[in-house]
């Protein structure tokens, strides 16, 4: 041996915990407000009136005659043929 010490790696105790005590005085103040309210009262007077108006509808009506033949063409007097037209 040389003489020289051998470190070894360090033990790590838990940590030891302290507490410290600090009070602190806080003022909270406290508001006690009042109120005076003035009720004004107000009357309201509803008056009823009843107006009388008329008027006049006129309803028209119209109707359609067909007073006399068809006139031939296309779609005006002529049928299809079907089984009913005597074949």
């Amino acid at each position: 041996m040389n003489g020289r010490p051998c470190v070894m790696p360090p033990i790590v105790h838990p940590t030891k915990c302290c507490t410290q005590h600090h009070n602190f005085t806080t003022i909270v103040p406290h508001i006690h407000p009042s109120h005076t309210q003035h009720v004004n009262h107000h009357m309201y007077q509803h008056m009823h009136y009843y107006p009388h108006t008329e008027s006049v509808a006129n309803e028209v009506s119209n109707q359609h005659f067909n007073c006399g033949a068809r006139p031939p063409g296309p779609g005006f007097g002529v049928r299809p043929p079907g089984p009913f037209m005597g074949r």
